[in-house]
């Protein structure tokens, strides 16, 4: 698929794999609408990105609020006409131990990765489904498969994310509604900066915006990368627990 042309929801993209990826969708002379909390930077990137020949929009969104996503839909299709993709990639992630473990975390931690994902479900499928085309591209993780040490909520949420955006694609397919997935491994940006361990075949965000960006144009159902960590999930889901259990207390 050509995305010149498309008229793009680009949710989380103020920084990381987000702000990577508006400015390539950008010089592909879309028209991308750029969603974040921080209005104030999308406005900036909109700024730098006028030249590119793009309508580049930008909007403040919550993706915890429904009633900014309902705002932004509108605004989207009074400005473009129309929405042919939109890319679904606001995240969160927080460390912690079963010693600090809180409700509060956990509803933050869902609020962003899962609830981020259906509060936009929530218009976008009817949409599609009347419009009878149309994409989705959720970001899940590849730590969708394990529940890894001190990562357990975002494990569960990315796990959450995984399954949902599976059923959707299974259910959309027949109104020729295209749902695809990423999973990334470790990937240099704001939020893995926080990490305290050692993050093996680390990627710079412009190399997974690539990546991304190149399986869009593919429609790939899954994009998984980098290829290591991709096999190294996989071979992790299959080890019985007891064996997963032995070698997740000696990483901790």
């Amino acid at each position: 698929m050509n995305i010149s042309g498309k008229n793009i929801i680009l949710t989380g993209a103020s920084s990381g794999i987000g702000y990577e990826l508006s400015g390539m969708i950008a010089r592909q002379k879309c028209n991308i609408a750029l969603l974040s909390r921080r209005k104030e930077i999308t406005d900036k990137i909109a700024s730098a990105l006028a030249g590119t020949g793009s309508k580049i929009l930008s909007l403040k969104c919550d993706v915890t609020q429904k009633e900014d996503i309902t705002y932004c839909f509108s605004k989207v299709l009074e400005e473009f006409g129309s929405l042919d993709i939109a890319i679904l990639g606001s995240g969160v992630s927080f460390r912690h131990t079963v010693e600090d473990f809180n409700s509060e975390t956990a509803k933050k931690t869902f609020d962003v990765n899962v609830f981020g994902i259906t509060n936009f479900l929530e218009v976008l499928v009817p949409y599609y489904i009347k419009k009878k085309e149309g994409m989705i591209v959720g970001v899940s993780s590849l730590a969708d498969g394990r529940g890894f040490p001190k990562s357990g909520l975002y494990c569960a949420s990315k796990a959450a994310v995984t399954l949902l955006l599976e059923s959707t694609r299974v259910e959309l397919k027949k109104y020729n509604v295209k749902v695809l997935m990423v999973k990334p491994g470790f990937v240099k940006t704001p939020m893995t900066d926080k990490n305290d361990f050692k993050m093996p075949f680390l990627m710079p965000a412009s190399k997974a915006a690539k990546i991304i960006l190149n399986g869009i144009e593919k429609e790939k159902r899954i994009i998984q990368f980098p290829l290591p960590t991709a096999m190294g999930a996989k071979l992790l889901r299959l080890l019985p627990d007891g064996l997963f259990d032995f070698i997740a207390e000696r990483t901790q």
